[in-house]
């Protein structure tokens, strides 16, 4: 059964997750137009239409809110307290290709705290989501509570740039450290949808670089980390979202502690 309440902001994140989420699965395998960015990076006609609907879910409902849109990008008052951060497709080039493995990320910032978020996973079936205090997966209609889980060992690097941590933390050189290889399995989706994994117990850690505030990539999936439970800090144990600090995000303590070792210990042998 259902436990999200009719009018909230976890509601309408779901919603809104998951009117991107069928637009995604419309639309793909056809022959989409591509839209390029920088640095090799580009968009899709799929993220700006999954986009348009997210944001037609979100005006209809809060239309005095603020919205940054990785497409569309930032609307409404720069200071608003309550802002939006949309991420309609990540994983594009996964999608671009065929490739199954992408997520819709919604969230609500208000002030400095998420308080609503939602991840969906178009081809799964599943929408995890989090009113900011706790995290669950709504599947066929039901929701289940996250429970994170570091038996499997697997353990999510983002090779994607760009590293501002880098020569002391690169992501790379983390995949080839023997004491990753002893203790973990590495796995690269190239998707946050990697992020509701940890919290859902289907991944041991997620490990990323980058400056990560108000990020439409990260926010929806930190939040779902923190409401289920998860150790979540910055690449060196420091606050995250603090600067360009990274992401270690472990099922528990002893996994998150295990990879700032590792983190440490790369950090010290570039210096």
């Amino acid at each position: 059964m259902s436990i999200i309440n009719g009018d909230s902001d976890a509601r309408l994140a779901v919603t809104a997750a998951q009117a991107g989420a069928a637009v995604a699965r419309d639309l793909h395998g056809g022959r989409l137009a591509r839209y390029d960015k920088s640095a090799g990076d580009f968009a899709t006609e799929a993220d700006h239409a999954a986009e348009r609907a997210i944001l037609q879910v979100l005006r209809a409902a809060r239309p005095d809110d603020a919205v940054t849109g990785e497409e569309s990008g930032r609307s409404g008052a720069a200071d608003a307290h309550r802002r939006w951060l949309v991420d309609p497709l990540c994983g594009t080039l996964n999608y671009a290709v065929r490739t199954m493995l992408v997520g819709v990320n919604v969230a609500l910032r208000e002030g400095s705290r998420v308080t609503a978020a939602a991840t969906a996973d178009p081809f799964g079936g599943g929408v995890f989501w989090t009113d900011g205090e706790t995290a669950w997966v709504r599947e066929d209609g039901a929701d289940e509570r996250l429970t994170p889980s570091a038996e499997s060992t697997l353990v999510d690097v983002n090779l994607d740039p760009p590293f501002p941590n880098a020569p002391g933390f690169q992501a790379a050189r983390l995949l080839a450290d023997p004491g990753f290889a002893a203790r973990f399995r590495p796995r690269v989706i190239s998707s946050t949808l990697a992020l509701a994994w940890v919290a859902a117990g289907r991944r041991a850690a997620y490990v990323t670089d980058g400056d990560l505030r108000d990020s439409v990539h990260f926010a929806a999936g930190i939040a779902l980390c923190r409401a289920a439970g998860c150790t979540v800090t910055g690449l060196h144990g420091e606050p995250v979202l603090s600067g360009a600090n990274g992401l270690v995000a472990a099922a528990d303590a002893e996994t998150h502690a295990a990879l700032l070792d590792l983190v440490k210990c790369q950090t010290q042998q570039a210096g």
